[in-house]
């Protein structure tokens, strides 16, 4: 296993930098990466009020999920596990922009949560290639932007790594680890015995589209060539149909090699592994293909791992295994330990071994900043943990989790003049509070009211609807918090006395288990993501159990309701309501569901803030 090392420490900038031009930015937060994790790290602190900028290499956001990869949005297993917050706010809102799933239109949903926050400056096409470091802290980042040819120098008082390859490592001398560990180093039972270099692999995947009419192929002269024995535990022919649920993902190589440094090679052997793939499935005689057409072809690799950083805590496969029921628990993962070949492709063996682990387990907040760079943070594919929990930990619905955790850290640190480390222990019930509050579940707690809801009760008639204020927003361990009216049933929330109240909170039902997409393919009701493209899809509907229409009136004591706001088209699950007056009552009538019968709510409550 590699250990960190300097070696590939850049001397400096060359002498292009005295011709070309540079943009200074000074910023309380920069996030270098725009993958699930980076922009979600970067939109949660820029709600806060922090300034902060993200950086991203590529045009577009999203990382192994935007078009240029197109991998499958993963996160933790089971029922009711959904992860919520920021990558559900993204998820509902490609449903209803976006529901035949176009790639292209995805992308612009991720462009477009990161445009909409004013306070968050958005820099694409730019690669971050120096940092400057001072008394073991960053005092900036640079980056080069292609499309503009200038830098772009960043200051800042906390950075995020949330690059997937963890450039700020070797800029910045942070100590980080590439490769398996040994069993003997954490008492991991799934790791190899000697520790080595091997990492999992990277993918260019395919997609396909069936067109109602034969469609021909010709593989170039330079593709690869298969016969049905190069697929075994991975291409399923035991029907001429049963490849089209396929998305491809065991179409891997590199794990034996660098997956950073020797990425344009693997991604040439990749390339013409994709084109054989094909060649096979039309032209192999093994599959029935004749209606369908290569309709994608990925040339940017997804990558499953390579640097990952130290923090003050390294998460373990028996951290996993025991649930991780960790005091400063910020996020949650429930993934199997799926654990590739370093060979990928190129080994007859299973390409991958899924080790069970629980769902959920809990994952530090010491796993997200390092142990030697003050204020640096990570999230990300790169967090701090063994190979094995990161096995588990990697898939991206979970990364997405982990930003949002980072980037609400970074602004309770920053706010509180802290390094990031700072916040632990004594600010770490704040930070879960604050995650929970902005819709992340976070399991084995419970989110408390705000001093506004003391000896505040919640009824519709007569009936007590006390559910709303139990800190519970779904189903757990099989009982559901969720309180169920019909249609113009009146929610009436008072107070012992007039009081301050600075937002309403509601949270709906948002069919976490996408019962209600009861056609869908089985692939789409855990992320809406599509591989291949079926003559008879159909689109993806917002979740049925969200309410699409409802009316939030205030009594200010004199018994009169004046109306604060009248939705008709709500399509996401987390509602928060500006009133920002005394208040005396509250009512919420909601009117119309996207398709279900009942109204279903898990939380109403009042918030100064």
């Amino acid at each position: 296993m590699k250990m960190n090392s300097r070696t590939d420490q850049m001397d400096g900038m060359n002498t292009a930098k005295n011709v070309l031009p540079t943009t200074e930015h000074t910023v309380q937060f920069c996030v270098v990466g725009g993958g699930l994790a980076g922009l979600c790290a970067a939109v949660a602190a820029a709600r806060r009020g922090i300034s902060a900028l993200l950086m991203q290499d590529r045009p577009v956001l999203g990382g192994n999920a935007s078009s240029e990869i197109r991998m499958w949005v993963r996160g933790a297993d089971g029922e009711d596990m959904r992860e919520t917050g920021l990558v559900e706010e993204l998820e509902l809102e490609n449903c209803c922009r976006n529901p035949d799933m176009n790639f292209s239109l995805w992308d612009s949903v991720l462009y477009g949560l990161a445009r909409k926050e004013k306070n968050l400056t958005l820099l694409l096409n730019c690669s971050c290639l120096d940092a400057k470091t001072e008394d073991g802290r960053i005092c900036s980042v640079t980056g080069w932007q292609l499309t503009t040819q200038r830098y772009h120098c960043v200051k800042a008082q906390i950075f995020a790594d949330c690059s997937g390859d963890s450039i700020l490592a070797p800029l910045t001398g942070a100590p980080y680890r590439m490769g398996r560990e040994a069993q003997r180093e954490y008492g991991e039972d799934i790791a190899p015995k000697q520790a080595d270099s091997c990492t999992m692999g990277m993918s260019c995947l395919i997609q396909a589209r069936q067109t109602g009419h034969p469609v021909t192929f010709r593989a170039p002269d330079w593709a690869a060539h298969y016969t049905e024995n190069d697929f075994p535990f991975r291409l399923d022919l035991s029907s001429p149909e049963r490849w089209t649920g396929e998305n491809f993902w065991w179409m891997e190589l590199g794990g034996t090699k660098d997956t950073i440094r020797d990425t344009e090679e693997i991604r040439d052997e990749l390339v013409k592994m994709a084109l054989g793939v094909w060649d096979f499935i039309k032209n192999g005689g093994k599959t029935d293909a004749s209606d369908w057409e290569l309709d994608w072809m990925g040339f940017l690799p997804g990558k499953r791992e390579s640097r990952r950083y130290e923090g003050a805590y390294i998460l373990t496969q028996n951290d996993v295994r025991n649930e991780g029921r960790f005091e400063d628990l910020v996020a949650y993962g429930g993934w199997t330990m799926d654990d590739h070949n370093p060979s990928g492709f190129e080994t007859k063996e299973k390409p991958n071994t899924f080790h069970p682990a629980p769902s959920p387990y809990g994952i530090p907040y010491r796993c997200l900043y390092s142990s030697a760079i003050k204020n640096l943070m990570f999230a990300g594919r790169n967090i701090s943990a063994t190979h094995t929990a990161n096995s588990s930990t990697r898939v991206m619905a979970t990364c997405a989790i982990l930003g949002q955790a980072v980037g609400t850290a970074a602004a309770l640190a920053i706010q509180a003049g802290k390094d990031p480390a700072g916040l632990y222990p004594e600010q770490i019930d704040q930070l879960q509070q604050e995650l929970m509050k902005d819709g992340c579940y976070l399991p084995w707690h419970r989110l408390r009211p705000d001093a506004v809801m003391k000896g505040a009760r919640i009824t519709c008639g007569r009936e007590p609807a006390d559910i709303l204020t139990d800190g519970l927003e779904r189903r757990i361990d099989g009982i559901d918090h969720a309180w169920e009216g019909m249609p113009g049933d009146e929610l009436i929330l008072t107070l012992p006395e007039a009081r301050y109240a600075g937002i309403l909170r509601l949270v709906f039902d948002c069919d976490l288990n996408r019962k209600s997409w009861e056609n869908a393919h089985w692939y789409l009701k855990r992320y809406a993501m599509k591989c291949n493209t079926f003559r008879d899809d159909q689109p993806v509907l917002v979740p049925q159990t969200i309410v699409r229409a409802f009316n939030v009136d205030v009594d200010e004591g004199d018994g009169i309701w004046k109306p604060i706001l009248t939705e008709t088209e709500n399509y996401q699950y987390l509602q928060k309501i500006r009133i920002g007056r005394l208040i005396k009552r509250v009512r919420l009538i909601c009117r119309q569901t996207w398709g279900s019968k009942t109204v279903r709510l898990y939380a109403m409550g009042l918030w100064e803030k």
